[in-house]
């Protein structure tokens, strides 16, 4: 390992060969303000930065002032973040990009939060010197984002995510000089495009170019109306990061506090989406030991490896990209989809409320949620089983807005049936929770024998691409473990080409799981972030008395009372699904 010695601001620092000045300037506690820098190498994607100019800094016997995020340390160099010239270069810049982006700050979705904005206010910019012709852009509603690329300062972040982290394709640079932005081909909305819906291009987006589409004002009318029966769900890993948007450390369980603060907005009755993950369980995992046992009884028809389905990202991925193997993944519907199935029937039946006098809420770390209850498949007769699903950070918003100090609150239950989960209902959160949970219960199912130890660490970690052998007593089972489109896509390749082994693999379409979705606290990629809130989750876990969904009694009285069995005719009705071969919709170029 080579070392180069370098001054920055009169302060010496040793530092690896290929640094780049930002990162040595960061070694001794020097922040340099940028725009378009995001950190990835935790996720093994390079980001080409260095477009906004805002971390220029100068370096002795250079003329021009260099980009120090794109700039490697060379040995003796000595450099200054903080000259004056500098510090003109970056404001100068930062007026510039001003100059060309519209001034609806108090409307923007985005404000607070903004990263142009706090840059602004840390500078001090109060007006804007250039004035001119500026950029406009046909704003793009889809069912779950919303592109305003009136905003956009071309940081293609959300290029980077996109294309080299999703391997999507969807977004990327587009005409040249003034006309140039971020969009997809031929300057498409995305709903005419292979979008996923995944929301990392709304998770790293630095301004309110990318937003989710906001279902508060709708959950919030259905709140204030007498008539209406509003039930809310809750999905794991908002417990692990909405203490963040609340100024707790990431990584803080907030459960019992989330489910009062649920009860404080007036919702009629909280519940968790765990117990739905629980039902997932018993029809995924019965699926998956009904594939196993045909194959393994010479059945060569059996599809496998048999995929996980929880996430509509991932689903809708597979529609687009991989539409000759539809028959592969599980049947079984997310957890948000099969929970409104059945508070829309069994539990609407148990409180005498008809269905369409219900409101299914979801609070969801995803975007893609939003679009998957708009299915139409989700549906009877026009009237969706989740009405609206709303992201972490709009719950909090929602709760700031009510004005409810959510760190005094008191720890609260959820409300029963629908509110009772296990330790495998909570790991859902997290890459690898999901099959983990289902092994859980397949092993006992099969084998008829009692697991004594729950923890299959083996399937645990932050890898891209991961696989383990967990034996049946006497079985091998060989399960696979991606998250992130483009290790989803290096999963399928291989079953496409006849190379895969598995016989069960989870996919997950954001980094890390469910805790990285799209519609999460910010994290920007900060890999500390992400196990501080995969810790919490299987913490909570760990504290569960019960840790294996078919030891439920809910569900146990939910398949008694009402489903029968896992895999029975109504099961298949109310709680699987099927899918399509998505194609692009037809728009006229000109």
């Amino acid at each position: 390992m080579e070392l180069i010695k370098l001054t920055i601001d009169n302060r010496a620092v040793e530092v690896e060969k290929g640094t780049t000045v930002f990162h040595a300037a960061k070694k001794l506690g020097i922040e340099i303000p940028t725009l378009c820098y995001m950190n990835l190498a935790d996720l093994n994607i390079e980001h080409k930065p260095g477009g906004c100019r805002v971390c220029v800094v100068e370096v002795e016997g250079r003329r021009n002032l260099a980009p120090s995020c794109a700039t490697e340390c060379n040995e003796g160099m000595v450099v200054k973040t903080n000259s004056m010239r500098v510090l003109n270069s970056r404001r100068t810049v930062l007026e510039l990009i001003l100059s060309d982006h519209p001034f609806d700050c108090l409307i923007c979705a985005k404000s607070g939060y903004c990263d142009l904005q706090n840059m602004a206010i840390k500078m001090g910019v109060r007006s804007i010197p250039y004035q001119g012709e500026k950029s406009t852009y046909k704003p793009d509603f889809s069912p779950a984002i919303i592109r305003e690329m009136d905003k956009c300062i071309m940081c293609r972040r959300c290029e980077t995510m996109c294309n080299d982290f999703q391997t999507v394709g969807v977004l990327s640079g587009i005409n040249r000089g003034f006309e140039a932005v971020v969009a997809p081909a031929f300057e498409r909305d995305l709903d005419h495009s292979e979008c996923t819906y995944c929301g990392q291009c709304v998770a790293v987006c630095p301004t309110g170019a990318l937003t989710e589409v906001d279902h508060t004002p709708q959950v919030i009318r259905a709140l204030a109306d007498p008539t209406k029966t509003v039930v809310v769900q809750t999905a794991p890993a908002v417990r692990a990061a909405l203490g963040e948007e609340f100024g707790l450390e990431p990584g803080t369980l907030v459960t019992g506090k989330l489910a009062a603060a649920l009860r404080r907005l007036g919702f009629d009755y909280v519940f968790d989406t765990d117990f739905a993950a629980d039902l997932t369980i018993m029809e995924e995992g019965s699926e998956l030991l009904d594939r196993l046992g045909r194959f393994l009884g010479g059945d060569k028809s059996v599809k496998l490896p048999m995929l996980t389905s929880c996430c509509p990202g991932w689903v809708n991925f597979f529609e687009y990209n991989f539409p000759d193997m539809l028959d592969v993944p599980s049947t079984a519907r997310s957890p948000q989809q099969m929970f409104g199935s059945i508070a829309k029937s069994y539990f609407a039946d148990k409180i005498a409320v008809d269905r369409k006098e219900m409101v299914v809420v979801s609070i969801m770390p995803c975007v893609a949620k939003k679009f998957e209850a708009s299915r139409e498949e989700f549906k009877v007769d026009g009237n969706p089983d989740v009405d609206f699903s709303i992201s972490t950070r709009e719950l909090a918003a929602l709760i700031k807005g009510a004005n409810i100090d959510f760190n005094t609150l008191p720890d609260e239950d959820f409300d029963k049936p629908l509110g009772e989960s296990t330790g495998a209902g909570v790991i859902f959160g997290v890459t690898g929770g999901v099959i983990e949970a289902a092994v859980r219960t397949a092993y006992e199912l099969h084998t008829k024998k009692t697991l004594e130890k729950v923890d299959f660490k083996q399937l645990r970690g932050l890898e891209g691409i991961r696989s383990a052998s967990v034996d049946f007593d006497g079985v091998e089972i060989k399960i696979g473990i991606a998250h992130g489109l483009g290790n989803a896509r290096k999963l399928l390749e291989d079953i496409k080409a006849g190379k895969s082994e598995f016989h069960a693999i989870e996919i997950m379409a954001c980094p890390s799981g469910c805790i990285g979705g799209g519609g999460q606290p910010l994290h920007h990629g900060d890999s500390s972030i992400l196990k501080a809130r995969s810790k919490a989750i299987y913490t909570e876990d760990e504290l569960k008395v019960l840790r294996k969904s078919h030891e439920n009694p809910y569900i146990i009285k939910l398949y008694d009372e009402f489903l029968g069995k896992p895999m029975s005719e109504k099961a298949h009705h109310l709680l699987h699904t099927h899918y399509f071969a998505r194609k692009l919709k037809h728009i006229d170029i000109d």
